[in-house]
């Protein structure tokens, strides 16, 4: 099967970003497959830092590999704050959570295929 070649694009993308949480030692790393689903993007990630430094940390590195690697400037929001940073790379949007804020928006939720039960309640 061949692939087109944006979506072998955004999946080197989704990779290196992938690799680079991980070497942050970013935690509890979820990937969704958004293709199909919207136009936002291909991907999402969403993963953990233990604290407001770590976040910024993550979210820091991550635009800057991103940039060193595929030239592409990221768009990035909540640094300041550093308990939820969106990170907006084009083909896969990131978001770094300190595991409160996490806990308190699951956003994996609002993404992941519903069972049964949940599909009846809409």
């Amino acid at each position: 099967m061949v692939s087109a070649p944006d979506t072998a694009t955004s999946d080197q993308l989704l990779a290196t970003i992938l690799s680079s949480l991980s070497d942050d030692k970013a935690e509890d790393i979820v990937q969704i497959d958004l293709r199909g689903k919207t136009e936002i993007g291909d991907y999402m990630v969403i993963c953990s830092g233990r604290s407001t430094r770590q976040v910024s940390s993550i979210s820091e590195k991550l635009a800057q590999t991103v940039k060193d690697e595929y030239g592409r400037t990221a768009k990035m929001e909540g640094k300041e704050t550093g308990d939820w940073v969106l990170i907006d790379t084009g083909d896969v949007i990131v978001h770094v959570f300190r595991p409160e804020v996490r806990e308190f928006y699951q956003l994996e939720k609002m993404w992941q295929p519903m069972s049964g039960s949940e599909t009846a309640a809409n």
